[in-house]
């Protein structure tokens, strides 16, 4: 049987659930689909050391301050997970959890949603399904000869899987050094740390609250007609969380430029030398999880669908929320997502009045 109702957002993760905030507010009718069978949307599923970038008061989504961590600058992503479980219940937010968006089809002047579970026919549909599922691994020669464990990102859980092995971590951007700094910390592990270009710390003293205020700073100049700044990306690549730090400060995160190709047992380097590894761990980044919208024919440069804000441009009934700045300015983060998710909403509001 195919239920109806004004909006279904699909994922109940942080943007997800901002959009619900909003469409709740608004007095609209909702739905929300989360593929996972509990609250907190990737978060639930991180490595086992893994902090925000930012304090508790700073990291909050719309309506509700994240308290404090107790003994905790930067919350861990257990606390995390618990302030989107509460989340989901003070506001009483419609998530159907362990439900898996397959498809989104026109359907007329609505829009058809098939999930496993069921079928749903909206008026529009806010796809927030995030990057976490599609994690990126690149072609790099040799990847199918090697005879020791590889893992991307989203299956590291601590260094105590990898004692008395040598592990090689590919990737330059924060989730590359954090395990990097991980690993090397721990003692038991052998960690040779790889990327494509030179590591860019940004500077010390800078924190999600400060990459935020240079995001918002961006988006600004850009609506204003002035120069672009580079936002974040003029900063650097990695913020220097106190582990990252202190790893650094040993000694212990010393940079080798990309190996030419994997062997059966261990990495070759351009100077023609070889070194020997038990494990690779690609930090090598995600694309946006966007089969479920394959029907629409949506898809444009970059495997992006092109939008207006988060409005996609061929299909005005389908907002992109959560995926970064291309969906909205620092989207992809607790506290950036509110915004765009506000806008968002009052554009759906207005459609599905006239």
């Amino acid at each position: 049987m195919t239920q109806h109702t004004d909006v279904v957002v699909v994922g109940g993760g942080q943007a997800g659930l901002a959009a619900g905030y909003h469409l709740r507010r608004q007095g609209l009718d909702f739905v929300i689909l989360d593929a996972d069978p509990a609250p907190g949307g990737s978060w639930q599923h991180m490595w086992d050391s893994l902090h925000l970038f930012s304090p508790a008061q700073h990291s909050s989504l719309p309506g509700r301050l994240m308290p404090a961590q107790p003994g905790e600058t930067y919350p861990d992503a257990g606390h995390v997970v618990d302030y989107i479980t509460d989340y989901e219940k003070r506001y009483d937010l419609p998530v159907q959890h362990d439900t898996r968006v397959d498809a989104v089809r026109p359907d007329g002047d609505h829009l058809l949603v098939e999930a496993d579970t069921g079928t749903w026919r909206a008026r529009a549909v806010i796809s927030a399904t995030g990057t976490w599922s599609r994690p990126f691994l690149p072609t790099v020669p040799g990847r199918s000869v090697f005879t020791g464990r590889q893992l991307h990102t989203v299956s590291y859980r601590s260094p105590a899987d990898f004692a008395g092995q040598r592990v090689v971590v590919v990737g330059g951007g924060n989730s590359g050094a954090q395990i990097a700094a991980d690993l090397a910390l721990d003692g038991r592990v052998e960690v040779t740390w790889v990327t494509q270009r030179p590591a860019r710390f940004l500077p010390d003293d800078i924190d999600g609250r400060a990459l935020f205020d240079v995001a918002t700073a961006r988006r600004r100049a850009l609506e204003e007609g002035r120069s672009d700044t580079g936002g974040v990306a003029s900063l650097g690549d990695i913020v220097a969380v106190p582990p990252v730090r202190s790893a650094r400060d040993a000694g212990l995160l010393n940079v080798r430029p990309m190996f030419t190709r994997l062997t059966a047992d261990g990495v070759r380097w351009p100077d023609g030398s070889h070194s020997g590894a038990d494990a690779v761990v690609w930090c090598t980044g995600f694309r946006p999880a966007l089969a479920h919208l394959a029907p629409l024919n949506l898809r444009g440069p970059r495997g992006h669908i092109p939008t207006d804000g988060t409005r996609a441009l061929s299909e005005p009934r389908l907002h992109l929320l959560g995926y970064g700045d291309w969906t909205g300015p620092a989207s992809a983060t607790l506290i950036g997502v509110g915004r765009p998710a506000r806008d968002a909403v009052q554009q759906i509001a207005r459609q599905l009045s006239t």
